[in-house]
C-alpha cells in the first residue's frame, strides 16, 4: 500500500473536463460470446458517441479485428482520437478495473500536474467471477506509456469504481450493501473502510453510506452507480419506485426517505431529481438490473442507458437533461448490456484532464 497522501490532489466529480475515456472490447471467450455481435454494435455505437467529445482508450484481445470495425464506423476525424492497446482480459467492465484518477488542487495556479492513478485490486465483485487478467491492464497500459501520471499500488484494497460517487469537493457516497459485502476487505469494519477510503481521497471529508437501494439481478452488491447519482448543483439523481407489486418497492422507498434526510455540508437539503423504475426485463426467467441511473458523462454529452420503454425511456432522459442542461443527452439501446448485468457507466472509465 502506498503511505505517501498528497493532500494537494483530489477525486474530481465526473462532469468535470476529461481528457479521454477507456472501454475494454469483448470477445468470444468472455460472457459475451451468446451475443457477441450484438455487444459488439453497442460498442460501436459507445465509441462513435464518445470520440464526438474526447478521446478514447480500448484495449483489446484482439486490437487489428477493432480497428477495422472502428475504420468502417467512425470518420477519419473521430479515428485520430481513438488508441488501441492489444491485451487479454476476462471481462469488459472498465468502471471497476480501470484506475481511479486524482487531480491536482493547484492546477489552476498554472503548469501541467501529473494524475494520481489509483490501482486498486478487483476480485470479480467479491471472488464472483474470475479477474486475474482484467487486474493486470492498469499496470499494462502504464508501463507502455499509455496512462499518464502516477501509478499508486493499492491491491491490498478492493474497491470498484461504480461503488463510489464524488461531488469533486468534499463528499463521497457510496452503499453499505456492496463496501460490507463480504469477500471485499474483510475483517475490516465500516469505520476502519471510511477511514482508509478518507486517507485515499484526501479532499473527502465524509463518506455517506446509503443503506438501501439494491437492484434484483445485480452481481455487484448494490453499486452506487446503478441507483443514485451526484450531478452539479448539489443535486442527486436517484431510481424511484412506485409499484407496490414491485420488488424494490420497498427498498427504494426507504432509499427516497434517507436521501430526502440529507443535508450537505453547508447544512442544504439535496436538490433531489427522481428517475422512472424500467418495466421489469427478464432473460431466462432472471429479473435483470435496469436503469437509467447507469449514465456516462463526458465533455458535452451525457450517454444514457434506454430499453425500448418509450414513456420511461423519455422521463428518464429529461430529467437527466435537467440535471445537465449544458450538455447533449444522448440514449443508447442498453438491452443487451444488462444481459450481463450492468449498464453504460459499467462499462467505462473516464480519465479526468490533468491539469
Amino acid at each position: 500500500m502506498n503511505t505517501n497522501y498528497n493532500h494537494s490532489f483530489r477525486l474530481p466529480a465526473e462532469w468535470e473536463p476529461q481528457s479521454g475515456v477507456i472501454l475494454i472490447w469483448p470477445h468470444e471467450d468472455t460472457d459475451w460470446h451468446p451475443y457477441l455481435e450484438e455487444i459488439t454494435e453497442v460498442y460501436l455505437q459507445l465509441a462513435d458517441a464518445i470520440t464526438r467529445y474526447e478521446a478514447l482508450l480500448i484495449t483489446a484481445r484482439d486490437s487489428e479485428m477493432v480497428s477495422s470495425l472502428l475504420k468502417e464506423r467512425l470518420t477519419e476525424e473521430q479515428i485520430k482520437r481513438v488508441t488501441l492497446f492489444t491485451c487479454d482480459n476476462n471481462d469488459t467492465w472498465a468502471r471497476d478495473v480501470a484506475p481511479i484518477s486524482l487531480i491536482s488542487n493547484k492546477a489552476s495556479e498554472g503548469g501541467s500536474q501529473p494524475l494520481h492513478l489509483l490501482d486498486f485490486c478487483f476480485n470479480g465483485w467479491g471472488e464472483k467471477f474470475a479477474a486475474e487478467k482484467d487486474n493486470r491492464i492498469n499496470r499494462q497500459l502504464y508501463e507502455t506509456g499509455l496512462l499518464q501520471g502516477v501509478l499508486e499500488n493499492h491491491k491490498d484494497f478492493v474497491l470498484e469504481g461504480g461503488s463510489i460517487e464524488s461531488d469533486g469537493r468534499r463528499t463521497l457516497f457510496t452503499t453499505t450493501s456492496c463496501l460490507m459485502a463480504p469477500h471485499r476487505n474483510q475483517p475490516l469494519t465500516q469505520e476502519e473502510i471510511d477511514k482508509r477510503m478518507r486517507l485515499l481521497f484526501p479532499n473527502v471529508e465524509r463518506i455517506v453510506w446509503l443503506d438501501h437501494g439494491q437492484l434484483a439481478g445485480d452481481d455487484t452488491d448494490g453499486h452506487i452507480d446503478t441507483i443514485v447519482r451526484i450531478a452539479p448543483n448539489d443535486t442527486l439523481l436517484y431510481i424511484g419506485c412506485d409499484d407496490e407489486k414491485d420488488e424494490h418497492y420497498e427498498d427504494f422507498q426507504l432509499l427516497e426517505g434517507q436521501l430526502k434526510q440529507l443535508r450537505t455540508l453547508e447544512g442544504r437539503p439535496y436538490r433531489l431529481l427522481r428517475l422512472p423504475m424500467p418495466d421489469a426485463i427478464y432473460d431466462d426467467g432472471e429479473r435483470l438490473p435496469a436503469t437509467h441511473a447507469n449514465f456516462l458523462i463526458i465533455n458535452g454529452a451525457v450517454l444514457v442507458p434506454t430499453y425500448n420503454q418509450p414513456e420511461k425511456d423519455k422521463a428518464a432522459l429529461n430529467t437527466i437533461q435537467e440535471a445537465f442542461p449544458d450538455r447533449k443527452v444522448i440514449g443508447i439501446d442498453s438491452r443487451t448490456i444488462i444481459r450481463q448485468h450492468g449498464s453504460i457507466h459499467c462499462l467505462t472509465m473516464q480519465l479526468p484532464q490533468n491539469g
